[in-house]
C-alpha cells in the first residue's frame, strides 16, 4: 500500500491589490492591436489572466463595494446617493485581515475614497493623493506620479512589511478627463486619448511592479491587478460608464501572479466579487459564510481545474440611476432592468456587440435564461439604502 500523501502547504503571502480606474478588458494581452500596456502586458504573460471577467457593476461606487465586502452593493446598508457612502456596520474584507494580525495599506487618488465612502475601514495605513479637487463629475488632475510615490513610499517602510501585509492601490488616471501627456500621442479622438492614458498609468505601474520584485518580501507577494469597471466609446450610444451593464462598462481585465505559478490564461465567466475570498484564502484568514463570491485559488494555482459558473452583476437603484441587473452564463447574457420589468438576451459568443436579442432570435435560450436569472437573484438579500426618497424610478410599493 502507498503511504498517504502528505497534504499541500500553502505559504501565507503577502497580497497586492491594484485596481485602474476604467480599464477596459480589451487590453494587448487580449489582443488589442495598440501596445498601450507594455507593463501590463508582461506581467499578464507571466500570471493567470482571466479572458472572461467581470466587474460587479459599472461604476466605482457600487463595484469596489462589492470588491471589498465579497457580497453584492444591493445587500449593503448605504446611502441613496449614487456615491453611495457605506457605514461601519458594512464589514470589508481588509477589516478581516486587520483583525488577524495582518497588515493593511491603501493609498488612492480621488476624493471619494477619502471619508466619504467608507473604504477607509480595516486599513492601519491609508492616504490619499493631496492637492485633488472634490469634483464629482470628472477625475481633473493628473495623479499618477503622486500616487505611485505614496505606494513606494508605503511599501518600502519596514513597519508595514516587517510581518504579513496586504495593499491596495487604486490608480485613477484612465478615468476621464483623458488628459495629454508629454511624449505619448495615440490620436486626437477619445479612445486615443483614453489609450493614452492607459499607457501613462502603465509606466507608472511597471514601477512599482519593479519596486515589488526587488524587495526582500518580492519573492512571497502576489500581485492582483483588476479594474472597478470598464468605458464606452460609443458603444450602445454610451460614453463613460454606469447606469448600464453592456460589456463595454463591465468586462474588465484580471491578472492574478503567484509565486512559482506558470502562467496561463482561463476562459470560463468569473466576477470581482470573487477576490475577497481569494485575497483571504491566499492569506490564511477564513472567509465569512455570506460572502457571494467564491475563492479562485484552486483554480488559480492548478489543483482544480475551473468549473462553470455564473456571474451576476448588480446595479442598484440610486438618486442617479435605474436599478440594473444581468446573469451571464456559458457564452449568453441577460438584462434585468428597473425591477425585473423587462429583459433582454444575448449570445455574446456571435453576438459580442449585444445587438441581437435572444428574445426573437432565440425564445427558448431566453426563458432559460431568465429562469436561471430569477433563481439566482433569491439569493440577493436586498437592503434598502437611506434617502429612499430621492431614488430614480422608485415604485410605491416597493421603495428599494
Amino acid at each position: 500500500m502507498d503511504p498517504p500523501t502528505a497534504a499541500l502547504v500553502v505559504p501565507k503571502l503577502n497580497v497586492v491589490l491594484i485596481t485602474v480606474d476604467a480599464l477596459r478588458a480589451d487590453m494587448p494581452w487580449q489582443g488589442y492591436p495598440r501596445d498601450i500596456a507594455p507593463h501590463l502586458t508582461a506581467l499578464a504573460n507571466s500570471s493567470v489572466t482571466y479572458s472572461r471577467a467581470y466587474s460587479v457593476s459599472s461604476y466605482t461606487a457600487m463595484s469596489i463595494a462589492g470588491l471589498l465586502s465579497g457580497r453584492y452593493p444591493s445587500e449593503l446598508e448605504r446611502s441613496g446617493y449614487f456615491f453611495s457612502a457605506y457605514p461601519e456596520e458594512v464589514t470589508f474584507f481588509p477589516e478581516l485581515l486587520q483583525a488577524a494580525g495582518v497588515r493593511t495599506l491603501g493609498a488612492h487618488a480621488h476624493f471619494y475614497f477619502d471619508t466619504k465612502s467608507g473604504f477607509r475601514q480595516g486599513f492601519d495605513d491609508y492616504r490619499i493623493v493631496q492637492g485633488i479637487s472634490s469634483d464629482r463629475t470628472a477625475a481633473r488632475e493628473v495623479t499618477s506620479p503622486q500616487h505611485l510615490a505614496l505606494a513606494l513610499d508605503m511599501l518600502g517602510n519596514q513597519a508595514n512589511t516587517n510581518g504579513q501585509f496586504f495593499s491596495w492601490f487604486h490608480f485613477l488616471d484612465p478615468h476621464d478627463i483623458y488628459f495629454a501627456h508629454e511624449g505619448i500621442k495615440f490620436g486626437a479622438k477619445p479612445r486615443d486619448r483614453y489609450d493614452g492614458e492607459v499607457f501613462f498609468t502603465d509606466q507608472h505601474l511597471g514601477k512599482l511592479f519593479d519596486f515589488i520584485r526587488s524587495q526582500p518580501w518580492g519573492e512571497r507577494t502576489a500581485i492582483i491587478v483588476t479594474a472597478d469597471h470598464g468605458e464606452a466609446f460609443g458603444e450602445h450610444r454610451m460614453v463613460r460608464h454606469g447606469f448600464e451593464l453592456w460589456d463595454p462598462l463591465t468586462h474588465v481585465p484580471l491578472i492574478i501572479q503567484l509565486p512559482g505559478v506558470a502562467a496561463k490564461r482561463i476562459d470560463v465567466p468569473r466576477s470581482d466579487i470573487d477576490l475577497a475570498p481569494t485575497i483571504l484564502e491566499l492569506m490564511g484568514v477564513r472567509a465569512p459564510s455570506n460572502f457571494q463570491g467564491t475563492s479562485l485559488v484552486s483554480e488559480v494555482r492548478g489543483t482544480q481545474a475551473p468549473e462553470p459558473r455564473d456571474v451576476v452583476l448588480d446595479l442598484p437603484r440610486t438618486s442617479d440611476s435605474f436599478r440594473r441587473r444581468a446573469l451571464i452564463h456559458d457564452s449568453y447574457k441577460l438584462i434585468a432592468y428597473d425591477d425585473d420589468f423587462r429583459f433582454e438576451g444575448y449570445d455574446l459568443a456571435t453576438d459580442p456587440d449585444e445587438k441581437v436579442d435572444l428574445r426573437k432570435s432565440n425564445p427558448a435560450v431566453f426563458e432559460s435564461l431568465k429562469a436561471r436569472y430569477l433563481e439566482h437573484i433569491k439569493r440577493i438579500h436586498e437592503v434598502c439604502p437611506k434617502m429612499r426618497d430621492r431614488l430614480k424610478g422608485k415604485r410605491r410599493e416597493k421603495p428599494c
